[in-house]
């Protein structure tokens, strides 16, 4: 984030502001104040709502939290309303207003109280009204917020707007008041409702004051027609909705009625909304609550064919898994009738190949995601090698390291490389194995945007004059080519640190 717009703001605040870019309200509580963690999350807390203010007050919120010296006060967070124009166009987070620069900002910090200025400030020729709003938290005052509305963007009001007004100074009278945010339970959905999906005014009994032209439209999606003003939320969706898609019957009323900061999600056929609660409590005293609704229907259906899709992809994979087990099971059938050694060899390697790319299948058969933990299918590949009949267990094959999480196409090709590189150490490091036995590591490690992997066996060694480029091994040749065509990486082979034995290295970029 660059300071350059920041500091040019600043200045216009201060002629001498101390500016850091910071970009985190913690981090900011840090460096300049004394707030403690529950400040610091009450503060969070009102953020995570404060759109909802912004939009209802048509103006900007700023956050200003108390230098810990006393000698002024920090912006500590920014929020625009996306049902007006904007008061600030720059960002402003990160600085600094020394005390007496804004004197409502003093007022309000220290006599825990809302102020107004009388006459709108001009900034960028734009006339703004502003007024600070105290936030308590218990018996004390942690920060202030300050309310910037861009007057060239009001007009007479409408109902709407009158009721987005009302409900707004409600809300910043319960901020004031220590009321608001309210802790507890949060929101977990995504798609929570905003001011412009669909608002609503009820009373303290539940009875809608007054209904947004998108509230009406998501209650007449759900078979309702007519007003619904005069009416009770909680009975009105009721009759809407069947049983078996409300929630329970205490949280389908709490939230109605406006009684729970929380939400719901409703279902009525084939439409879907999520309705959120917020009681109002101005004075201490519930009045009423705004509740918010929104149309969810094209998103869940948009969730079950994502679903969908999932569950079909997953079964792809299983079936190619078992479509690649059936042909190693004819390869190996065919290989225990085959005479010549070197045809049933061939055919024998043939089955790991193919082996390989089932394992491959078959993790990702079982995974949510599109990409695999490699780690199992290496220690699957090596125990596969390891446990070739001929070698009688005196092979162990162990990884250090990780693989990480691997994209399915390219676990697939890494999977053949592995594959191809434990079995030419075991052909050509081991060709007659005695009883002590070997060892060969994989080692593998992702360092920024690349992964690179290295086997190492404690064999016999590359032939003399050995030559990567003029070799003409199968195995090698189908290494090379994947490595260097299907992964864009680089092969090399050489003597082990160790003085005995192979390394082979691979290292490839992940994008």
């Amino acid at each position: 984030m660059s300071c350059g717009p920041k500091r040019a703001l600043a200045q216009a605040i201060s002629p001498t502001p101390t500016l850091t870019c910071v970009a985190s309200l913690i981090e900011l509580v840090r460096a300049h104040t004394d707030l403690d963690p529950e400040d610091v999350a009450w503060l969070q807390l009102l953020q995570a709502d404060w759109q909802i203010i912004a939009d209802l007050s048509f103006a900007d919120l700023i956050l200003w939290l108390p230098d810990r010296a006393g000698a002024g006060f920090w912006a500590g967070g920014q929020m625009r309303p996306t049902t007006g124009p904007t008061a600030y166009v720059d960002d402003i987070v990160g600085t600094f207003v020394p005390t007496g620069r804004r004197p409502h900002l003093d007022i309000a910090y220290a006599e825990g109280r809302l102020v107004r200025e009388g006459d709108p400030e001009w900034r960028d020729d734009v006339p703004v009204r502003a007024e600070t709003i105290p936030v308590r938290r218990g018996q004390r005052v942690i920060a202030v917020v300050g309310r910037n509305t861009n007057l060239l963007g009001v007009r007479t009001p409408s109902r709407l707007e009158l009721s987005y007004l009302q409900t707004a100074a409600d809300l910043t009278q319960m901020i004031a008041g220590g009321h608001f945010p309210v802790p507890g339970q949060r929101s977990d959905h995504a798609d929570t409702p905003r001011v412009g999906d669909g608002f609503l005014r009820v009373d303290e009994q539940g009875r809608v004051v007054y209904a947004s032209p998108n509230a009406l439209s998501v209650y007449r999606r759900l078979g309702h027609s007519g007003d619904l003003d005069g009416l009770r939320l909680s009975e009105v969706t009721r009759e809407l909705v069947p049983t078996r898609l409300r929630p329970d019957e205490e949280a389908l009323s709490a939230v109605l009625g406006g009684r729970a900061n929380r939400d719901a999600e409703i279902g009525a056929g084939s439409v879907s909304l999520i309705v959120r609660a917020i009681p109002l409590r101005p004075h201490g005293r519930l009045i009423g609550a705004l509740v918010l609704v929104r149309d969810v229907t094209d998103l869940r259906r948009r969730d079950r064919e994502l679903v969908t899709k999932d569950a079909t992809i997953r079964e792809i994979h299983h079936r190619v898994k078992n479509n690649l087990q059936t042909v190693a099971a004819l390869l190996r059938l065919q290989a225990r009738r085959m005479d010549s050694p070197d045809a049933k060899a061939a055919l024998e390697e043939a089955v790991r190949r193919v082996g390989s790319i089932a394992i491959v299948h078959e993790i990702l058969s079982q995974a949510v995601e599109g990409s695999v933990a490699f780690d199992d299918v290496a220690d699957r590949l090596g125990g596969m090698v390891a446990d070739v009949g001929s070698l009688g267990g005196r092979l162990r094959v162990r990884r250090e390291g990780s693989f990480g999480e691997l994209p399915s196409e390219t676990a697939t090709t890494v999977a053949m490389v592995l594959t191809e590189l434990l079995q030419n150490a075991v052909e050509h490091g081991y060709p007659g194995l005695d009883e002590a036995g070997g060892t060969i590591l994989v080692t593998a490690a992702r360092p920024a945007g690349r992964l690179v992997f290295t086997i190492d066996d404690d064999g016999q060694g590359l032939p003399p004059g050995f030559d990567l480029e003029g070799s003409s091994t199968l195995g090698l040749s189908i290494v090379g080519t994947l490595v260097e065509s299907e992964l864009g990486g680089r092969l090399t082979l050489g003597p082990a640190p160790s003085g005995r034995g192979t390394r082979a290295e691979i290292d490839v970029p992940l994008s």
